[in-house]
């Protein structure tokens, strides 16, 4: 049943069957007129900024010049 805030409650065996964790985020998108719900892909929070920021130098180099400003 739908209530009132668009909410609908998974049935336990189906959440145990697929592997859903409370908290977990879900998808859902329209497919031919039916409602389709699916696990939204995660990734790791690191590996998301992973090579985020283009030094130009080494990391032995851009950490050496953060130290510099620090000691200012």
């Amino acid at each position: 049943m739908l209530s009132e805030k668009g909410q609908v409650t998974i049935p336990k065996p189906l959440r145990d069957r697929l592997g859903l964790r409370t908290g977990q985020t879900l998808e859902f998108r329209e497919a031919a007129g039916k409602l389709v719900v699916e696990k939204a892909e995660t990734q790791d929070p690191v590996a998301a900024v992973y090579g985020i920021l283009k030094l130009g130098c080494g990391t032995d180099h851009a950490m050496a010049e953060l130290r510099s400003g620090l000691e200012k």
